[in-house]
């Protein structure tokens, strides 16, 4: 009551001196009094001692009462908002440390008491909370799953390029794709088909590649190679077209012919990210709306991908009917797989089909396309920083090697590398591929550590902030240690999904995450067998790992990408 008498006060005095004054928050009713003191103080001409000491009482005391309001306010926040500012919000922050914008996340949320802030956007337009804290996750991605969907913010974004495709998807449409892809991806022939697909292109592309790049002591960047080598092979994979763009033969007919889409796609994905991290979403939406700059060519790009998906979709119709009619078995790729799963669905038309069809395999590609190639580049940049750990990995690959070794280890000897599962494991945590997630709040809601989330609100985690809070993985969770991973025995102990949510977590948790782990461990294996991978710049030291080279994208890319030198292993049989 005291302190309401005393802000009718400050009013009434604020409407004798004709200022028009908002007393929320109250440091600027404090501002505006002491300027209006201030100034009616100067207009005095004879300004004396007194005067100027009442001035500094009055100063005093509203700045005391300003701390006295604050602190005893109960529309105090209770859930942090740093580097925070009225009108802007947190955008200055944004632009300060836009260059290690993960790392300033993860400072931020690690001095929170419930690893968990709020965040404002610029003009007020949008809020929101990020969170490090695995109860809130839980609470997010699973016991109140469907009150966070990716909503408006993820449409908007990616439409163009996926539009009602499973990552783009909620409610129904999302529940109808995720049955069809779930039962797919949880066949045996559709594990083989992978696993067959990954040593055959290893075997046939990438070892060759690097050997002959060895042979001539080329420096390469890595990133580059295995963008190319997880391209072909997702493509493989989802559409049963090799767009060869690792190829190394003089085969450039069949590479022109597949060059628009890889370059069209390859750019759609870069703006897809520009777009998300955008601090102002009005700029792109403008020029998209203009049909001017970046937004044009993005809109030629996703042009060359609905006609490249739709001319495979065509084919592969004819393709199913020929088999069908022979009786014969039809093929094992993703899209020939939807094509039997939806036969029943009762489209409307052919057209709705095949646009449903595009959706659901364009998406796959997006979600294999730059993750394990992302994720491989952070894990051979950590190895070659940490020498004994690529020791203890060799070592396990020796023991494991038959005498005459294919190019590649089966998918029975990968399960026993239990070392390099839990290498590859350490270097996801610390660098994962999508290092930050969205959801939209559908209604007002209130988290486990008692944040409040309001309707409309983004609700984000941090995954590349959660592997760097001490309370998670202890005194040396940025510090690379793959044997936090195994146990007494050296064997694999995975961790609970809300506190490593590298492949999300809940209902909507990854479907390609047995696929993810045997083409890493395939690659990483077959490469660290046959070759030294010698960084350039040494690797990811514990020095380095302080301020990763990590570029601000959808996805954790190594900027500059990561240049390295091989030197071929001498095996027993070479000798």
């Amino acid at each position: 009551k005291n302190k309401k008498k005393t802000i009718k006060h400050f009013l009434a005095f604020a409407i004798l001196h004709n200022n028009d004054i908002t007393y929320n928050p109250p440091h600027l009713l404090v501002f505006h009094v002491s300027q209006m003191l201030s100034k009616k103080t100067n207009q005095m001409l004879d300004l004396n001692t007194a005067s100027l000491s009442f001035l500094t009482l009055s100063l005093t005391f509203l700045s005391l009462l300003y701390f006295i309001f604050y602190s005893l306010s109960p529309n105090k926040l209770k859930t942090p908002c740093p580097q925070s500012y009225p009108v802007i919000g947190n955008l200055i922050g944004f632009l300060r440390n836009r260059h290690r914008f993960h790392d300033w996340v993860a400072d931020l949320l690690s001095t929170t008491p419930s690893l968990t802030l709020q965040v404002n956007g610029f003009l007020g337009l949008s809020h929101g909370i990020c969170t490090a804290n695995p109860t809130n996750l839980d609470h997010l991605l699973r016991s109140n799953f469907p009150n966070y969907v990716k909503g408006t913010r993820f449409q908007s974004v990616l439409h163009d390029l996926l539009g009602h495709g499973i990552f783009n998807a909620d409610a129904d449409l999302w529940s109808a794709q995720r049955k069809i892809a779930s039962h797919e991806f949880n066949t045996k022939s559709l594990k083989h088909f992978i696993s067959n697909t990954v040593h055959s292109h290893l075997s046939n592309r990438l070892i060759p590649y690097l050997s002959a790049a060895c042979d001539h002591e080329e420096v390469i960047d890595i990133q580059d190679v295995l963008r190319k080598f997880t391209f072909d092979n997702i493509c493989n994979v989802a559409f049963g077209v090799d767009p060869a763009w690792l190829e190394q033969s003089n085969n450039t007919t069949k590479n022109s012919l597949n060059s628009s889409f890889v370059n069209a796609f390859d750019y759609a994905v870069e703006l897809s990210s520009d777009r998300f991290m955008s601090p102002v979403s009005a700029i792109w939406k403008i020029k998209r709306f203009l049909n001017i700059g970046s937004e044009k060519r993005y809109t030629e790009a996703t042009t060359v991908i609905n006609d490249f998906a739709m001319n495979i979709i065509r084919s592969k119709e004819r393709e199913f009917q020929i088999r069908e009619e022979k009786g014969q078995e039809q093929s094992q790729d993703l899209l020939s797989r939807f094509m039997c799963s939806t036969s029943n669905l009762g489209f409307r038309d052919q057209d709705e089909k095949r646009k449903f069809l595009r959706d659901i395999v364009i998406s796959f590609i997006l979600a294999g396309k730059d993750s394990t190639s992302t994720a491989l580049t952070w894990f051979f940049w950590l190895i070659a920083g940490h020498p004994r750990c690529e020791r203890l990995i060799y070592d396990e690959l020796s023991a494991a090697a038959p005498v005459n070794w294919p190019g590649s280890f089966s998918y029975d000897e990968l399960k026993k590398f239990h070392y390099l599962h839990a290498a590859l494991s350490e270097s996801l945590r610390l660098f994962p591929p999508v290092p930050i997630n969205s959801r939209l709040t559908v209604m007002d809601d209130v988290l486990p550590d008692g944040t409040r989330v309001g309707k409309g609100w983004f609700a984000d985690y941090s995954a590349y902030a959660m592997g760097r809070m001490e309370r998670l993985w202890g005194a040396d969770c940025r510090e690379f240690s793959p044997e936090r991973w195994l146990d007494g025995d050296g064997v694999f102990q995975p961790s609970d999904q809300f506190k490593f949510p590298v492949f999300h977590c809940g209902p909507r948790m990854c479907l390609g995450k047995e696929m993810a782990y045997v083409q890493m461990k395939s690659v990483a294996a077959s490469v660290m067998y046959e070759f030294e991978v010698e960084a350039v710049d040494g690797g990811g030291c514990a020095e380095k790992m302080v301020d990763p080279p990590y570029t601000l994208s959808l996805l954790l890319k190594m900027r500059g990408g990561l240049p390295v030198r091989l030197k071929r292993r001498r095996h027993p049989t070479n000798c």
